[in-house]
């Protein structure tokens, strides 16, 4: 029935920081921004334009304003094909970034958003 992640909600600050975090930090794309009436805006961005799963960086003000219980932030992990270099560019953008793991089923390390949101990057293999 399912057959992919379309997209992950993720409830921020300020939507401006956030694309830029996402998109001059960690290198994702613009997909989608419309305006959501006088003071917020849907926006997605993902790792490229070809990419199907998007993040939606939607205010938490909003959020809260709607439904205070949904902001929790959700646990994401992001892949890679390339650990080491993705780990020296978010590290060279400013990108506050954890410990490179090497576990038996993967490489991987933590990084932070602009809001100090915890996500996760694992080496595909």
């Amino acid at each position: 029935m399912i057959n992919k992640v379309a997209k992950v909600t993720v409830y921020v600050n300020d939507q401006e920081e956030a694309k830029d975090f996402w998109i001059n930090k960690v290198g994702f794309v613009l997909k989608e921004e419309q305006p959501m009436g006088p003071d917020f805006s849907w926006i997605e961005v993902g790792p490229s334009g070809d990419e199907f799963t998007n993040l939606v960086l939607y205010a938490k003000a909003a959020m809260e304003q709607h439904d205070p219980s949904k902001v929790q932030h959700p646990s994401i992990l992001f892949s890679t094909a390339d650990i080491e270099s993705a780990y020296e560019k978010m590290k060279q953008n400013g990108v506050k970034v954890g410990e490179m793991l090497r576990m038996p089923f993967g490489t991987m390390f933590s990084f932070h958003d602009q809001d100090g949101n915890d996500y996760l990057l694992r080496e595909d293999k």
